[in-house]
């Protein structure tokens, strides 16, 4: 296990370790322990107790929704007594190639997740690269690969500082993103790469210059807003899996943009999800 610095620093370069499989993989962890148990986001703060009960259906609705209707491989990542929020895969790693630079949370409340993840992805043979003690970012919640790049969004849970070590450990320009908004403290709850260089985002996340950076990248025709109200119902916190796009229910109007684009839509009822501040990509890992 690498600890990467600030000096240029490229780990090998490989396939993931799932690359071979054929078809798209994605890291998920039962709800087993899920529960609302402490608060460290204002979704958190204003959550109504959770129904447990209905939020493994729902978790499990959404695993359905991923195998069956978007033809996708789960792996799954065993649950831990005490640690809730271990069901939002997305925070563990942010994955390129054979690399997983694995999460240090800013919340002490989520670190006992990074050597439970850190050791998952060891064993699966992947080359584990950890950030420095004094530097937070939280995985692919806030780095999302658009084409040859990365959207980074900082401030809220993860350092700027963490940008240029996520480019030094995977190679990859990152494009870093101030995060405004207390209610959308990791990226990918107001913005979603899509295949074919499609992205679905927020406007209001972000300042003016987060706006121009993503509309200096993507163009026009690819970009997709999303409107105040359904990004509140966690709408741009989708997966996509080839021409499908999965995300919570009640976003009529993006599901009808992305089908007029050619996409499928899943939506997928997470409200308990949402008491935690996390949706269907929250609670996801792309890592094949």
């Amino acid at each position: 296990m690498s600890s990467i610095s600030a000096k240029n620093w490229v780990s090998p370069v490989g396939e993931t370790p799932f690359s071979k499989k054929g078809k798209p993989t994605i890291l998920m962890c039962p709800p087993t322990y899920f529960t609302v148990a402490y608060a460290i986001n204002p979704w958190m703060e204003e959550a109504s107790p959770c129904n447990e009960e209905l939020a493994k259906r729902q978790w499990e609705n959404l695993y359905k929704a991923i195998t069956e209707q978007a033809g996708a491989d789960v792996e799954l990542l065993e649950p831990v007594d005490g640690l809730p929020d271990l069901v939002f895969t997305a925070n563990a790693a942010f994955v390129h190639n054979n690399n997983a630079v694995i999460a240090h949370y800013k919340h002490p409340e989520r670190r006992p997740e990074e050597p439970v993840c850190a050791q998952w992805f060891e064993k699966q043979g992947f080359n584990v690269v950890r950030m420095p003690d004094h530097i937070f970012f939280e995985g692919a919640g806030d780095a999302l690969t658009w084409q040859d790049r990365v959207f980074a969004g900082y401030k809220t849970r993860t350092d700027i500082a963490s940008h240029s070590l996520l480019t030094a450990a995977t190679d990859l320009p990152v494009l870093s993103m101030e995060l405004i908004n207390p209610r959308y403290y990791h990226i990918d709850v107001c913005l979603c790469p899509l295949a074919d260089g499609h992205l679905i985002y927020s406007p209001d996340a972000f300042d003016e210059y987060g706006r121009a950076v993503v509309e200096a990248n993507v163009p026009a025709d690819k970009l997709i807003p999303v409107t105040p109200e359904e990004a509140a119902r966690f709408a741009c916190n989708a997966v996509n899996i080839n021409d499908t796009v999965i995300f919570n229910q009640g976003s009529s109007q993006l599901a009808a943009d992305l089908k007029a684009r050619g996409f499928k839509v899943v939506q997928v009822d997470l409200s308990e999800f949402l008491k935690a501040g996390g949706s269907s990509k929250c609670l996801t890992l792309r890592i094949g």
